[in-house]
């Protein structure tokens, strides 16, 4: 089977692929350009080649977006030349956060200090630029108002940084593979993107959005087709699939610039003889793209920087307990939902095992409440404690997880009492293990055990990103080192301001890596790589310029 491999970049001087017009085409042309570069040779190339043949230059592409959920659609619509201007008869209603933005108001905010503009803005996320963003998009959301945005938006074609978004499905991401039945937690304009309000989409599309919350199938299709209408598919690539992002070195003093492929590791290398010490160059991304057929085609591309907007959605959370691993305890609502219209779960006497207390759980509980299905709900927390979600959610916006959360009060299992006939909870439990005859042992807080038979488990408590295609899986990069990435406990480490990894340069994470898990939010993880990025591609092109850039694409 062949492979494509990519060896691109601005500063080379064979083929340019700086220009928007040909940089969406880019993984439909490599076959043709190293046929034209290399001739026949490039069809013997082998998955594991490093090396450019002599006289050749080494080419790169500037970045490569691991994830098209709308972490990715906001990256790439403002790495394609979107800028946000200051809106001529806006007023922020933080007087000091709008003199600020008089200040420089003939700049975009793209080019303004982030910091400065960041400093005492308070919000419900932990990075600062997410902030900023929000609430120049959505002023003062969190106390119950519905300010337009204070920003307009200008397409500069020549702020383009040419670049990928390498996705499994159509963009939009895991909004595709939510379960549909379920509303949005958050309003359907908190869920939109720069540019295009998703009233505005729905009135084109005659959509009859009947609340301020919408369903994911919605969602899904806003993003699809914000992709279409900004112009932006030209950069994205479907049915991709990542199987490692590793560096590249190279010696210090190489002249023939053969390079090494290595995996993460420190910024310096010292070979095993100490005679010769290796430097970080380009990112190398390997993988393989699914055809209409189902065959694999891989694939190798070359990034000066990697974006990972993958998510949280790949690995659901494991209680990690005996008895898991059996085929009648599932972990996702998309199982659970087709378990249910596949009619696997109609006439069963034993009731469903629904495991945690977050909103996911919640819908499962409703999906099976309105299927007449009975429910044991079991989670470790107590009904009481002020950290469960249902107790930061208004009655009024949100009834349906208001009435699963009386229900988790008022109908709880006591020690002396039966099951009730639709519903029982179980606070402040935990699952020891999964029996073969579907039967659960639960320990209470006070050491009590109890044996309860049922027809399907469900545990949904959470999920984490699954990045595998890094080294260690990506533990040497989050808060806690040789940990796994997680959304809350221990998400990437970043620069506060640019989004780059603090432990891997040329490495950047947003959206819930960082733990930015609303829509809201994840914008500003966009803004701030948009700028970090640009203010190198110019460093980059004045370098160029006065004939002392080179093309290592290190910065």
């Amino acid at each position: 089977m062949p492979v494509w491999c990519c060896r691109c970049s601005l500063a080379g001087p064979v083929r340019n692929y700086s220009g928007p017009e040909t940089e969406g085409q880019l993984l439909n042309s490599f076959v043709q350009y190293f046929g034209d570069s290399l001739g026949r040779k490039i069809k013997r190339m082998p998955l594991i080649e490093e090396t450019v043949l002599p006289g050749d230059s080494l080419l790169t592409l500037p970045v490569v977006i691991i994830g098209n959920g709308p972490s990715g659609i906001c990256l790439s619509y403002l790495l394609s030349g979107y800028r946000p201007y200051l809106s001529p008869e806006a007023v922020h209603p933080n007087p000091i956060l709008h003199t600020k933005l008089e200040e420089a108001r003939h700049l975009s905010i793209v080019d303004q200090d982030l910091e400065y503009l960041s400093e005492g803005l308070e919000g419900r996320s932990s990075n600062p630029v997410a902030v900023l963003f929000d609430t120049l998009l959505h002023p003062d959301a969190d106390f119950g108002y519905d300010y337009p945005p204070v920003l307009h938006w200008k397409l500069e074609q020549h702020n383009y940084i040419p670049h990928i978004v390498l996705g499994k499905g159509p963009p939009g991401g895991a909004w595709h593979s939510m379960e549909g039945s379920m509303l949005t937690i958050s309003f359907g304009d908190w869920m939109e993107l720069p540019g295009l309000t998703f009233k505005e989409w729905a009135a084109s599309k005659r959509r009859n959005i009947k609340s301020d919350r919408v369903m994911p199938e919605e969602i899904a299709c806003y993003y699809k087709h914000y992709v279409k209408v900004m112009g932006l598919q030209k950069n994205f690539r479907d049915n991709v699939y990542i199987t490692s992002v590793s560096r590249l070195y190279r010696g210090e003093d190489d002249e023939d610039r053969s390079q090494l492929s290595e995996d993460i590791s420190t910024q310096h290398l010292e070979m095993e003889d100490g005679q010769k010490s290796l430097i970080k160059r380009n990112w190398e991304v390997r993988g393989y793209q699914r055809a209409t057929d189902g065959s694999h085609v891989p694939f190798c591309l070359f990034a000066e920087n990697v974006a990972l907007a993958t998510g949280s959605f790949d690995s659901p959370g494991r209680l990690q307990v005996e008895g898991e691993d059996f085929p009648f305890v599932l972990h996702s609502m998309s199982d659970f939902g087709a378990a249910i219209s596949k009619g696997k779960l109609r006439g069963k006497a034993d009731p469903v095992l629904i495991v945690g207390a977050g909103l996911t759980a919640a819908d499962a509980v409703l999906c099976a409440y309105n299927n007449n299905i009975p429910v044991i709900h079991v989670f470790r927390r107590r009904v009481t404690d002020t950290s469960l979600i249902f107790k930061q959610l208004p009655k009024k916006l949100y009834p349906e997880y208001h009435k699963v959360y009386h229900m988790m009060c008022t109908q709880s299992h006591t020690v002396d009492s039966n099951l009730h006939s639709a519903y029982t909870s179980f606070p402040e439990h935990n699952v020891l293990s999964f029996k073969p005859e579907m039967k659960c042992v639960l320990q209470s807080a006070s050491g009590l055990k109890k044996i309860l038979k049922f027809s399907v488990a469900l545990v949904l408590i959470g999920s984490h990103p699954n990045l595998f295609f890094l080294k260690d899986q990506g533990h040497s990069i989050g808060h806690h080192s040789n940990q796994p990435i997680t959304c809350k406990g221990n998400p990437i480490e970043i620069d506060p301001y640019t989004y780059e990894c603090t432990k891997e340069a040329n490495l950047f994470a947003l959206g819930p890596l960082v733990g930015d898990n609303f829509v809201r939010f994840l914008k500003g993880g966009a803004l701030g790589i948009a700028r970090c990025l640009a203010i190198r591609q110019k460093k980059k092109h004045e370098l160029i310029e006065s004939g002392d850039g080179g093309g290592d694409g290190v910065p």
